[in-house]
């Protein structure tokens, strides 16, 4: 066994959080009607994808009823049909849907993790639940060559920042801030790069759209071609 499957072993088994505990197990009981003949995951999801990936996505939060459900970051939700469809485009995934662990899907010189491992209710896991997950995120992030950090909104962008810092490096202040696009070149070669997070929230009103998102992507692949 590797150390990134032990160490995704001990996120799955993870219960810090009572009011995570509490909120994914419930989920996973009482379920969605369409999804009432699945077997819920109900535990903490771990990370996802190549273990030599040169891309590294930082993600929010399992959804209740997507990888809480399926037990694979970003499987079974529209979010996620989003982000594999333009995975798929840009030739970091082999298909461009997600509907279970056993659906095939592979990524490509991609990784994706999260800021925190439990459904949160109303998606909005609190400061001292993000802390308890953030060591698992240090951990992944430091077993994966990444040269590219791709951060899903303003809470990715801020833990990965916040990882970062926790290895020693500074950013100074004000803390860069986060945006549609924004590129940072970090101190060690590395590039974080800021894209609106893939919810429905922003993907059905047109804040993202498949064709901004192919552009970061493109972006991606310009930056991970230029380095060594």
């Amino acid at each position: 066994m590797t150390k990134l499957e032990q160490l995704h072993q001990e996120i799955s088994s993870c219960r810090s959080c009572p009011r995570l505990v509490e909120w994914r197990e419930e989920v996973a009981r009482v379920k969605r009607r369409a999804y009432r003949e699945w077997t819920y995951w109900g535990r903490p999801v771990p990370g996802f994808g190549d273990p030599r990936a040169r891309l590294v996505i930082v993600g929010l939060a399992p959804a209740a009823h997507g990888a809480n459900r399926t037990g694979r970051m970003f499987t079974g939700d529209r979010s996620g049909d989003f982000l594999f469809a333009g995975l798929h485009r840009a030739g970091f995934a082999n298909q461009g849907t997600s509907e279970h662990r056993e659906d095939g899907l592979a990524l490509r010189d991609a990784f994706i993790v999260a800021a925190a491992r439990c459904a949160p209710p109303d998606n909005k896991p609190l400061p001292e639940e993000l802390a308890r997950c953030a060591p698992f995120l240090d951990r992944e992030m430091a077993l994966l060559p990444a040269r590219v950090l791709l951060a899903l909104g303003a809470i990715g962008w801020n833990a990965a920042l916040a990882s970062l810092e926790r290895t020693g490096m500074k950013f100074g202040s004000p803390r860069p801030a986060f945006g549609h696009g924004a590129e940072l070149e970090l101190s060690d070669g590395r590039i974080l790069l800021g894209c609106y997070h893939v919810s429905q929230q922003n993907t059905q009103t047109g804040r993202l759209t498949p064709a901004m998102f192919d552009a970061v992507m493109a972006r991606v692949r310009a930056l991970i071609a230029a380095k060594p």
